[in-house]
């Protein structure tokens, strides 16, 4: 990636709903945004229609990631499940494919009350099937477990660091008000988020820093982690030390904004990060 791309976490909520994805990234034009998150939780459903409106928007110097279903663990006790999650992921890299999408990404796995080992390797496992039936089939993007930000959830930093050193099309998303909320405050200083981008860096190379996929929002959390987004302004997401991290670190790539007030927000990240 030649630089850092500020995009929303699907479509404006000012984009015209009778017509969908073209009012979307006119929307994102008049803002002067970079692109957007197309977001499949519910289910990869995408008409050619919206296919080619996205592709062309691509073509045009958009920036679009992917968000896959929220159905998906890979460390389900169901068989059935966990075939149904992967099948997921790979609709989800093939809807990204098909548009010229740079990455997808998706919350990976439920530690299921087993030990986290037991659930790594369950979860390698499964993305070994997925990058290689992917590989079979041409399917060339970016596959990115997401950090989560519950302590129910398998996807801490390190767990999706270590994973993505086995393959090679796997690198981590950053959601960074998920650490925020996962361990309850911490990693919301400029010495943290350093400490983040240095230690990418030296696990995964310097391309990890190239090619880069965050998400960021104001969060509320507790004892448990995660509540719900937040506006930024509302929270106490340190949204301005991060972007600081992100120019000193020189990171390029994608940031989706999952702010409730998505574009706004979005708007306010890249402003932050130009004046800079």
């Amino acid at each position: 990636m030649e630089k850092l791309n500020f995009i929303t976490a699907g479509m404006p909520l000012s984009t015209d709903p009778k017509i969908g994805y073209k009012s979307a990234f006119d929307v994102l034009k008049s803002m002067n945004l970079d692109g957007l998150e197309m977001e499949f939780v519910h289910g990869v459903r995408f008409s050619d229609k919206n296919i080619q409106i996205v592709s062309d928007a691509v073509k045009m110097g958009f920036i679009t990631t992917a968000h896959g279903p929220y159905y998906i663990n890979l460390n389900s006790d169901e068989p059935e499940k966990i075939e149904a999650s992967k099948t997921r992921i790979k609709e989800t890299a093939k809807a990204g494919f098909k548009v010229g999408a740079y990455s997808i990404t998706f919350h990976a796995a439920f530690y299921m009350k087993k030990d986290a080992e037991t659930v790594y390797k369950q979860v390698e496992k499964a993305m070994r099937d997925i990058t290689t039936d992917l590989q079979t089939e041409g399917i060339d993007i970016w596959i990115r477990p997401e950090t989560t930000g519950k302590k129910t959830q398998w996807g801490d930093l390190d767990e999706i660091i270590r994973l993505s050193k086995e393959f090679d099309k796997v690198l981590p998303c950053v959601d960074f008000s998920h650490l925020h909320a996962r361990h309850n405050g911490i990693y919301n200083t400029y010495d943290e988020f350093a400490r983040i981008f240095d230690t990418i860096g030296t696990e995964l190379g310097a391309y990890a820093l190239e090619n880069f996929h965050a998400h960021i929002a104001g969060i509320a959390y507790g004892d448990k982690g995660e509540k719900h987004h937040l506006i930024l302004e509302e929270s106490d997401m340190n949204y301005k030390d991060l972007l600081r991290a992100f120019k000193d670190f020189n990171v390029r790539g994608a940031v989706v904004c999952e702010s409730p007030n998505i574009e706004y927000d979005c708007a306010l990240l890249k402003a932050y990060y130009e004046s800079l």
